[in-house]
């Protein structure tokens, strides 16, 4: 594995492989909580990555007992000196670097297990696949605390929906993996010992995908989820004509038609 030099391996890790990249929170013993330079190495990181064409999948994931256990404490208790106007440049931050993964151009797995709150939640809703052991649990805590869900919520709500969110960012109270799935913040439930290889599965179906044309499935899916259908119709058809003719989907077509890999396969 290459580590990489941007980030600190005290606070976030990041390390690559034959075209995956692995970004690790590392704060086990805050139950990798975030704090002001954990959400600025998250951010820096998918930015680096994300523009990398070396990288065909991201697998996020927390070291330690947990993966993501929201807000650390010690980091909110400063917010209680700030000012209105500190707070907003604090929170506008976390929205960044949730923007930043949420529009990643490489497609995102997460890797979860024990404690997913908060903004571990949040992190859940902007992968792009999330794999979830049997005995992590989840839960938009923040009104326990009297406070609200606001970074995480278009993200969340674009991933669960109006009416789990109703329910949910109410009461804060904690949800199991089961729940997760069924609402949608997760997609697969497996066994901890399983984890590793139901995120291989899922990154293996990744590679065998166009890289182009995965980022650009990744931005359609974006773009039409806030278009009318009445401007859908041009958007989806010009993105369409535009791969056909593009030469990795010429190279697709004309490999399908051959019976042979695509180039971006490996052997």
């Amino acid at each position: 594995m290459e580590p990489a030099r941007f980030v600190p391996e005290t606070v976030l890790g990041v390390a690559k492989e034959r075209g995956r990249a692995r970004v690790t929170l590392q704060r086990p013993n805050a139950r990798n909580a975030f704090n002001a330079e954990l959400i600025a190495r998250l951010a820096a990181a998918f930015s680096e990555l994300g523009a990398d064409p070396a990288v065909r999948v991201i697998v996020l994931e927390g070291a330690g007992p947990a993966f993501c256990g929201g807000a650390d404490v010690h980091w909110m208790s400063g917010s209680l000196e700030l000012s209105e106007a500190d707070n907003l440049r604090d929170a506008e931050a976390m929205s960044d670097m949730f923007r930043a993964i949420d529009r990643c151009p490489k497609p995102v797995i997460g890797r979860v297990h024990g404690a997913a709150l908060g903004g571990g939640a949040g992190l859940c809703a902007v992968c792009d696949a999330v794999v979830a052991a049997e005995t992590a649990f989840f839960g938009f805590t923040e009104t326990k605390l009297g406070l609200i869900p606001a970074v995480i919520s278009p993200f969340a709500i674009a991933k669960i929906g109006v009416s789990h969110a109703r329910r949910l960012f109410l009461t804060g109270e904690r949800f199991d993996a089961q729940r997760a799935r069924a609402i949608g913040l997760v997609h697969d439930v497996v066994p901890e010992a399983n984890l590793d290889g139901a995120v291989d599965a899922i990154a293996h179906e990744l590679e065998g995908a166009g890289p182009e044309a995965v980022a650009a499935a990744k931005r359609l899916i974006r773009e039409v989820a806030a278009t009318s259908y009445d401007a859908t119709r041009g958007l989806t058809a010009a993105a369409i004509a535009g791969r056909r003719v593009s030469p990795e989907g010429q190279e697709g077509l004309r490999a399908f038609l051959e019976r042979r890999p695509a180039a971006w396969i490996s052997e």
